[in-house]
């Protein structure tokens, strides 16, 4: 186990995954990219696992990549470099194709690379006091892999605006643009994000597995064309065992 993360599977099968870099504001290094690689693979094959909450150790999510080890990379070759970000394109593809539930819990910074992971991530929840921001213009450098997921969220303007500024964004401004799903007042922060992360963890997993791939493959389509996907989903979805059940439980009452 890489000492990179902290990993914990509770009883209600919330596996959370806490990047622990503290000292380096858990910033973003190969061997975290190959920790959490392995770990998103292993909890899609463990059946025990209902969701995956990534969090931050210390004060802050994760301001970004490592700077020692990225300016380290400038010596490397071509090939190198385009090696070590497909490693991490790779984490992000993963956090994507997941058939369960990923979400960010962030507080403090989450900045570049860190703001991309908590992107990549399902639902992101914020603490009233998190920052947001892709500032890598400053450096000269280009937040290349984390537009596909920012893209997605706040359009292409916005996302423009963003990455070509490097200006930061309160947590309420970052929900207010779709970058953010809910802000969670300081004084209940943790239980509030316990009982929504509880919430999906006691949802219907095959439920909620259609979901996340039918949201990801609407994206392009024709209005016919995703209705018409709508109802394969809902087709399938009726012969689901969780549905039978639930509606077999309703009617009874």
């Amino acid at each position: 186990m890489s000492e990179r993360l902290v990993v914990g599977l509770g009883p209600d099968g919330v596996l959370t995954v806490t990047l622990n870099r503290p000292d380096k504001r858990n910033a973003i290094d190969s061997e975290m990219v190959g920790a959490l690689s392995a770990e998103l693979e292993r909890a899609e094959l463990d059946q025990d696992v209902a969701v995956v909450v990534i969090r931050g150790a210390g004060k802050d999510f994760c301001a970004g990549a490592d700077l020692a080890e990225l300016l380290a990379s400038v010596d490397q070759t071509l090939e190198q470099n385009n090696a070590d970000a497909a490693r991490l394109g790779a984490v992000f593809t993963s956090l994507r194709s997941l058939p369960k539930p990923v979400v960010a819990v962030v507080h403090g910074r989450a900045l570049a690379g860190g703001c991309g992971l908590a992107g990549a991530c399902d639902m992101v929840l914020a603490h009233e006091d998190a920052v947001f921001g892709y500032p890598e213009i400053q450096r000269g450098f280009v937040p290349a892999m984390v537009m596909a997921m920012l893209t997605r969220s706040v359009g292409e303007k916005v996302a423009f605006d963003l990455v070509a500024t490097g200006r930061l964004l309160s947590a309420s401004a970052a929900m207010d643009i779709g970058l953010v799903s809910r802000v969670v007042g300081a004084a209940s922060f943790d239980e509030e994000v316990a009982g929504i992360v509880g919430q999906l963890a006691s949802s219907s997993p095959t439920a909620l597995a259609l979901i996340k791939k039918q949201l990801h493959e609407l994206e392009g389509r024709s209005f016919d064309d995703a209705i018409a996907l709508g109802a394969k989903v809902n087709a399938v979805a009726r012969s689901t065992p969780d549905f039978k059940e639930a509606v077999s439980r309703f009617l009874k009452k």
